[in-house]
């Protein structure tokens, strides 16, 4: 099991010991004199670095690496995973829903993993009473709970306002009633954006994502419309008036999905940020191997090479004054999320659920419709307990590859749904997913390293 990580990110050098979360920005000497399994003995080291290194030097070097051995900040150990073997025997209570008020779209995505928005199972809309009933049904298995987080999710919901308005409204109205408070956020294409409707989003939403893939060229082959033509001139201006209108106490991303045909996506990010974008998100795709668009194993070395120049562009930006956060270099290296959200992650399938247009109930959006995976349905009691214990028995520690990994308590073992679709059991981490989220971690420590530094002269 690796105890500490240690990687070079340009110029600088880097140790994370992985159990305490500790980071060290070292010098190329004690880069060389740890490694993962633990310390090696200071004969050892004199040995093996005779040559490179003066022996006095060596010996100073290492008495102060024992030092920090002995305090605790390097080759800790574990203390979690007899947390994460009991937390399977607590009671799990609703805290968040991805409700699919629409199984419909009005753009032909060539990546949607949810078949243009129809999960594969035919275009359909949540009616309000459905709507209603599931908001009743997370207020009472939501337990102690006070804060929930609604997702209005689709296809395109934008396409359904009528009845989201009377959801959210109804939402308002029971979260009085039963002392919550309900967080409702929405991923929309911003093709049907109005300034009504930005108003009304702008009030109600407290996270909104705003979906556009980059540069013209690269989102108009990929967000298409019905008619052929691509999306790129309808939601630009569309997504930067409701920027602007954005109440700046509440949260939002401009999103955009990268694939095998804009490998070079560092200029998409980049191109977002010349737009006056300063909250971005640009993913990777997760398609089946055999689809033209998906990333391959032998794309990762160009996929790291565009995370390097970005980590090297939000360096320069932020010495400059004009940074942007880009949502996978987000990192918390002074505590971050708590113990079980870092051994656990989501919570889909026991903490989180995605409830359809025809009220059922599955673990997450990624696996609507996968009759494998159908929890209940809103109008009964009746709960798959037994899928909803292997969600959360599907922890880090219950997944090999993960255990010995230096970055479990970052990643918390990947997306279930894409280790199942990937590997057909959750327990098997998706290994590309693996490799660039390592990447993104460390490209985020050293970011936030830099910063914390600037911070402290």
């Amino acid at each position: 099991m690796a105890l500490i990580h240690k990687f070079k990110q340009g110029d600088n050098y880097f140790i994370v010991d992985v159990n305490s979360g500790s980071l060290h920005s070292v010098d190329e000497l004690v880069y060389d004199l740890v490694e993962d399994g633990g310390l090696k003995s200071k004969e050892e080291l004199l040995s093996l670095l005779d040559g490179k290194y003066d022996a006095e030097i060596i010996e100073e070097a290492y008495g102060e690496i024992k030092e920090l051995v002995e305090e605790g900040y390097l080759y800790t150990t574990d203390l979690y995973e007899e947390i994460a073997m009991k937390s399977g025997n607590s009671k799990s209570y609703i805290k968040a829903v991805c409700l699919n008020i629409i199984h419909d779209c009005n753009l032909k995505c060539k990546y949607c993993f949810a078949d243009e928005g129809e999960y594969h199972g035919g275009k359909k809309r949540m009616s309000a009473e459905i709507g209603k009933k599931s908001i009743d049904y997370v207020l009472k298995h939501s337990g102690p709970r006070k804060n929930i987080e609604i997702d209005l999710f689709g296809g395109e919901p934008l396409m359904a306002m009528p009845v989201i308005k009377e959801i959210v409204a109804y939402g308002r109205e029971q979260e009085k009633i039963h002392n919550k408070s309900i967080r409702f956020t929405m991923t929309t294409n911003c093709t049907l954006l109005t300034d009504e409707l930005m108003e009304y989003l702008n009030e109600n939403m407290v996270n909104i994502i705003l979906s556009i893939d980059g540069r013209k060229e690269v989102n108009d082959n990929v967000r298409i419309r019905f008619d052929g033509k691509g999306s790129y001139d309808m939601i630009l201006p569309k997504i930067k008036e409701m920027v602007e209108k954005r109440d700046k106490t509440k949260a939002h991303y401009v999103r955009g999905t990268f694939t095998r045909e804009n490998l070079d996506f560092y200029e998409d990010i980049k191109h977002l940020a010349e737009q006056g974008f300063k909250e971005i998100s640009v993913e990777p795709v997760v398609l089946p191997a055999e689809h033209e668009l998906s990333l391959r194993e032998e794309d990762l070395p160009v996929i790291f090479e565009q995370y390097d120049k970005l980590y090297e562009e939000m360096a320069k930006r932020y010495e400059e004054g004009n940074e942007f956060n880009f949502y996978h270099f987000n990192i918390d290296l002074k505590g971050g999320p708590c113990v079980y959200k870092r051994i656990s992650g989501c919570g889909a399938g026991h903490e989180y659920i995605a409830i359809t247009p025809e009220g059922d109930i599955y673990p997450c959006h990624q696996f609507v419709n996968n009759e494998e995976f159908k929890l209940g349905t809103i109008f009964e009691e009746s709960f798959d307990e037994k899928i909803s214990d292997e969600f959360k028995n599907a922890h880090i520690y219950n997944k090999p590859v993960c255990k010995d990994c230096w970055a479990r308590f970052y990643c918390s073992g990947g997306c279930q749904a894409n280790n199942f679709n990937f590997n057909g059991d959750m327990h098997v981490p998706y290994n590309i997913g693996c490799e660039m989220q390592k990447k993104r971690i460390e490209c985020a420590i050293a970011l936030k390293a830099k910063k914390m530094e600037k911070e402290n002269e």
